[in-house]
């Protein structure tokens, strides 16, 4: 599917675009906010998520279950997320039901009642999340690897927020942070499939012009990576280890380098690390990397799960492999096949009209325009050999890696994160 992308930005700044795909079913519609976890003060730790919850839990004119009953006569799908750099709330939905659909949004965006009784009972469905995460081992690592590879830097709090500041939030809290960041020239409304640009403006631009374009004056710093290792001793079956180091942010040029580089070490069953550790010696049942970028600054890691009398092998296995590729390089071949995986990725991916709503809106709110798949493609189709060593090299110093543990091994016997280099 080939479409176009058209932009309007409205008087305030409010930014809505849209991709007309005529031959897909669905349309897809997302509000976004460049607003998260990282713009939080302190004291407003999981504030962002918080609201996220809220939004859906009643208007003026709709209460909770008016908002679900409706989005559900319509046979669509609705949800929210938050990261540590946007707040997103979309609907995907047939084309016949895009004006009913849109009316919800725009009411539960715009127009949320934040009641003190739907407050308290979301505050402790926020409060069971929160557990839930720290008894799924695979998913606390990260927030344990981001603590410590961020600490004194907003990236290093998690999404969530923890008990106590949950427990803090109240709605003047709430109101204070809408005013302060959900302001005009924060927000993307963005849609993808059989759409006309012309009468989707038409439908959003009336509610949305009423928001302040108030610019707000925060700064997302530019933290360094620390050094260190530590971990959590916890008794589990196995022991969760992540290894990361500083690695390119969002809008760097060489993201794609990052990308392939990715792929090559542990992005897919035939990468390096997945060989070596799962397939070739079963140390592991799942072993990854991952590249998460950030504005001005990114990590690339690695995660594996093993057995605690297994961990030392695990990280000499995943050093051997770090050093290898420093040393001996990578193939021609190999940088095709990443290459190949990564286009098939793309364009996989551009047969969803939500993916494609969700690419036009980040590279609105990230580079400030459309990067069309033509243009991606061709960048991933220059990266060459060198260009993925010198990146390695980089990567690979060892100057400012960060080394976490979860599970039944003391922290303490750990070695530097620089060790296994």
């Amino acid at each position: 599917m080939k479409g176009m992308v058209r932009k309007t930005v409205l008087s305030n700044g409010v930014r809505i675009l849209t991709e007309s795909l005529p031959q897909a079913y669905s349309v897809s519609v997302g509000i976004w906010v460049d607003t998260g976890s990282r713009d939080e003060r302190a004291e407003e730790h999981g504030i962002s998520h918080f609201i996220e919850h809220m939004i859906f839990k009643g208007t003026q004119r709709r209460t909770a279950l008016d908002i679900a009953r409706e989005m559900d006569a319509l046979g669509g799908l609705s949800n929210a997320f938050t990261s540590k750099e946007q707040t997103c709330y979309y609907t995907r939905v047939l084309e016949k039901h895009l004006p009913q659909a849109l009316d919800i949004l725009l009411d539960i965006f715009l127009h949320s009642q934040f009641d003190p009784q739907e407050l308290e009972r979301e505050r402790q469905v926020i409060l069971q999340e929160i557990g839930m995460v720290e008894d799924t081992p695979d998913e606390y690592i990260h927030i344990l690897l981001n603590e410590a590879a961020y600490d004194g830097d907003p990236l290093a709090r998690d999404i969530l927020g923890t008990p106590q500041t949950v427990q803090a939030i109240d709605r003047g809290k709430i109101f204070d942070y809408l005013k302060r960041t959900y302001t005009a020239d924060k927000i993307v409304v963005a849609a993808a499939g059989p759409v006309d640009h012309d009468a989707f403006v038409n439908l959003t631009a009336p509610a949305l012009n009423a928001l302040p374009p108030c610019p707000d004056s925060r700064e997302r710093t530019d933290p360094l990576l620390h050094h260190r290792s530590q971990g959590v001793a916890k008794e589990l079956e196995q022991v969760h280890l992540a290894w990361a180091a500083p690695a390119p942010a969002d809008n760097d040029p060489r993201r794609y380098t990052a990308a392939l580089f990715n792929v090559v070490m542990g992005g897919n069953m035939s990468s390096r690390l997945f060989q070596e550790v799962r397939e070739k010696r079963g140390l592991a049942y799942s072993i990854y990397s991952f590249h998460s970028p950030y504005r001005r600054t990114g990590l690339w890691g690695i995660c594996t799960a093993v057995a605690p009398e297994k961990v030392d092998q695990a990280l000499e296995v995943i050093g051997g492999e770090l050093r290898r590729v420093k040393t001996e390089g990578l193939s021609l071949k190999e940088l095709e096949a990443a290459k190949e995986y990564a286009r098939g990725g793309l364009l996989l991916g551009a047969e969803s009209t939500e993916n494609r709503m969700n690419r036009i809106a980040k590279n609105e709110l990230i580079f400030g325009r459309e990067l069309p798949l033509e243009e991606v493609l061709a960048a991933v189709s220059k990266v060459t050999v060198a260009d993925v060593l010198s990146l390695a090299e980089e990567i690979l110093q060892g100057d400012r890696c960060c080394l976490v543990s979860l599970g039944p091994v003391d922290p303490s016997k750990l070695p530097p994160p620089a060790a296994i280099l």
